[in-house]
């Protein structure tokens, strides 16, 4: 059965709303630590580490768990919302002018804190900074990115411009690159620019996990190319996630600026490097690679991997989405989420979508409007 572009946008946002809400309750512990505290691998959607989560450190005050996203999707969210608006491609003054605003003066149900809320009150720090940057600083928004710490930040939230430009990776790598600027520099804006490709990738008729890996190291430059490389050939020896958790830390280890522990990163951690790589991204691919492109096994996969695995497999559910489409998320899990976090799901993917075909006609139209002045220039007369 042929995927319509519909498909394949309600299946990358659903999934990585999906992924997002399976990772939070985990995020920041490793896989010994987690199968510890559940007895097990976590194969569905799990309550709080902690019951006294209020008070409960290093994650008070957040209700992670239950089927709550997190910021990743609340941001996600918000990018579809500016996309809603321009109705065409986006750059970083798009972020100056819509995203900022979105963030600081329209409150919005916040799953995690139980209560309406500016989004602003829940993004963590790295986020805060484009407000800071952006609106009391009026830096330019092309480099207002430089100085914030380096992390997977900007990347996270990026599934939106790949399905935008879904079928076309380089133009979803550059416009990502843009907007990325905003908010990152250094590794976790190039993590951002290979991420909206990778999703771009997945929405082309016949793609694979492997295709998509191929397009993303094609793309990628420096030490994320170089870590996404070493993931995908561990990832290539394992055919479950239970084998692949240790391959993959070891292989992206050596790119990955935190360090073992996550929560005490080492000194140079998030610092601006063209040696190292934001963890998430290599892993959510090589996730997909173990899982051949399934969107269950790549989720589980990144979630039980821990560490940051709300983004890791908030980003492996948006590839895995994108590539089986709206009927490869489980519509158990999707509905839990949905319910849980008082969100419609399905609406971000309907706007996106109409958003995508109408800048698509509007590409045509400029590319039939340069090859007729293209032409005229080239003819000899």
């Amino acid at each position: 059965m042929t995927l319509t572009l519909e498909d394949r946008i309600t299946g990358s946002l659903v999934g990585a709303a999906v992924g997002d809400a399976l990772g939070g309750p985990v995020e920041g512990w490793s896989p010994e630590q987690i199968a510890e505290r559940h007895g097990g691998r976590v194969h569905g959607i799990v309550g709080p580490w902690y019951e006294d989560w209020r008070t409960a450190r290093p994650i008070a005050p957040y209700h992670k768990g239950d089927g709550h996203v997190t910021d990743d999707t609340l941001m996600t969210h918000a990018l579809v919302r500016v996309y809603a608006a321009v109705r065409d491609h986006l750059d970083a003054y798009a972020i100056a002018e819509h995203l900022v605003p979105d963030l600081m003066s329209v409150p919005r149900w916040i799953p995690e804190l139980e209560a309406e809320a500016l989004p602003l009150q829940r993004v963590f720090l790295a986020e805060k900074w484009i407000v800071t940057r952006l609106h009391y600083a009026h830096a330019d928004p092309r480099e207002a990115g430089t100085g914030n710490i380096v992390n997977c930040g900007a990347a996270m939230y990026m599934a939106p411009v790949g399905l935008v430009n879904a079928g076309n990776p380089r133009g979803a790598y550059a416009e990502a690159l843009d907007i990325a600027g905003a908010h990152q520099s250094s590794y976790g804006r190039e993590a951002a620019g290979v991420f909206a490709a990778a999703v771009a990738a997945a929405c082309l008729p016949g793609a694979t996990a492997a295709s998509v890996v191929e397009t993303a190291l094609e793309l990628a430059k420096d030490g994320t190319r170089a870590a996404i490389a070493a993931v995908r050939d561990a990832a290539l020896r394992h055919r479950d996630f239970e084998s692949a958790l240790g391959p993959l830390r070891e292989a992206v280890a050596p790119y990955d600026s935190v360090g073992p522990d996550y929560r005490a990163p080492s000194l140079g951690a998030r610092r601006p490097s063209r040696l190292h790589s934001i963890e998430e991204l290599p892993i959510a691919l090589g996730m997909l690679l173990v899982a051949d492109g399934g969107y269950e096994t790549a989720v589980l996969g990144a979630v039980n991997y821990g560490r940051d695995c709300d983004s890791t497999a908030g980003m492996a559910g948006a590839i895995a989405g994108a590539l089986g489409g709206a009927g490869a998320v489980p519509e158990g899990w999707a509905k839990r989420v949905a319910e849980a976090s008082r969100l419609d799901l399905h609406a971000p993917a309907a706007a996106l979508a109409a958003v995508a075909r109408e800048v698509f006609t509007r590409d045509h139209a400029r590319r039939r409007t340069h090859e007729t002045a293209f032409t005229a220039l080239a003819t000899p007369r």
